[in-house]
């Protein structure tokens, strides 16, 4: 198989309302999007970078570039096997994983497109069907927060996480138990917000009986994450610091974590996911699939990932009106709790044109 061209698109999305995390506030998602046109026949990636290199190293515009001076040129005129090869093809060049995952997921969705498998089947899904948990950011009062709660909770979303800084989080997670009880399955996360020093403050937290703490400390401090694990009885799980099946074995083998959050984009693609997956089920650590505010093509993909049978607990896999009025796709709607996981060719889904071209910003053909 060979990439006829490359389409790189932004397309503007705003949020239903503000989505605010220890890294800064979003309202709206500038989405890069990659069309990838295999042998005639179109497939679509997602790039799940943020403006600014806040949540990793890499940022919109700096992927946009990649693409541009380095990834595109070194797969013209390369003949593929399949969407495997598009990681060994661009090896030499580090970081960057989620340009190359961007452009792994639009060949490897052109590449299932033409043969009539669904992404899910190529993964080894093994569900129909996802339980829908939803990411709850900060918010400037509890109430505010607790009635959101209680609005997710009566919509039918199965897990509730907590997003967490210094000064939001054991008053916050005392006030959701105090109101919900302790059936409801709870999680938190600090997105780096926290150092060892926090350690007794952070074990607070344990008496509430919660899934996991996400990620308290910096993304490269693994060790550190060990000690602090001795020091909870709440499980450890972490997000920026997997990169790779690599990073997954080492904290893995260090008692660094007990639960992995897998994103395709932050590890280079679904294919290395899925490799995390396998490595994790392996080792007898529970994962489960993390969001990035996805479209509903990258949501798709997602939904098609947590079907694996190593993700026994609620991802961030929310149905589209979570985040957006109007998705790029036909919309993912909740139904007890879960999400239908897409079984067409591909992904499943496709852009709807009109509404594409209406929240397109910028947009760019690559003939290769």
């Amino acid at each position: 198989m060979r990439i006829d061209g490359i389409e790189l698109r932004r397309v503007a999305m705003p949020l239903v309302s503000p989505f605010r995390t220890s890294f800064g506030t979003q309202t709206a998602k500038d989405i890069l999007l990659v069309r990838a046109v295999v042998d005639g026949v179109d497939g679509w990636g997602e790039c799940v970078t943020l403006p600014d290199p806040v949540y990793s190293p890499e940022y919109t515009d700096g992927a946009v570039d990649v693409l541009q001076q380095m990834i595109i040129p070194a797969l013209t005129g390369v003949e593929l096997s399949g969407a495997h090869m598009i990681g060994e093809v661009l090896r030499r060049f580090k970081g960057h994983r989620m340009a190359k995952a961007a452009i792994e997921m639009a060949v490897l969705d052109a590449e299932l497109r033409a043969e009539g498998r669904s992404f899910a089947r190529e993964l080894g899904a093994v569900h129909d069907t996802v339980p829908c948990g939803v990411s709850i950011g900060i918010m400037d009062e509890i109430p505010r927060l607790l009635d959101a709660v209680d609005g997710y909770l009566s919509e039918g979303y199965v897990r509730i996480k907590l997003k967490i800084e210094p000064g939001w989080d054991v008053d916050v997670v005392r006030a959701v138990r105090e109101r919900f009880g302790d059936d409801v399955l709870l999680q938190v996360d600090a997105n780096t917000a926290y150092t060892l020093r926090d350690a007794a403050h952070l074990a607070r937290l344990d008496p509430f009986d919660l899934l996991l703490i996400e990620q308290p400390l910096e993304e490269e401090d693994i060790l550190g994450h060990a000690d602090l694990a001795r020091m909870l009885r709440t499980p450890i799980c972490l997000d920026e610091s997997i990169t790779s099946a690599q990073t997954a074995a080492a904290a893995i083998r260090l008692g660094a974590t007990r639960i992995i959050n897998i994103k395709p984009g932050r590890v280079g693609g679904y294919l290395e996911a899925r490799r995390i997956h396998d490595l994790a089920v392996a080792q007898g650590v529970p994962v489960w699939c993390g969001g990035m505010v996805e479209s509903g093509l990258g949501r798709a993909a997602n939904v098609a990932l947590a079907a694996l049978p190593g993700f026994v607990l609620p991802g961030d896999v929310s149905a589209s009106d979570r985040f957006y009025r109007v998705d790029l796709t036909e919309p993912f709607v909740m139904r007890d709790g879960a999400l239908t996981v897409p079984t067409g060719p591909g992904l499943g889904v496709t852009p709807i044109p009109e509404i594409l071209d209406e929240l397109t910003t910028w947009t760019e053909w690559s003939p290769m």
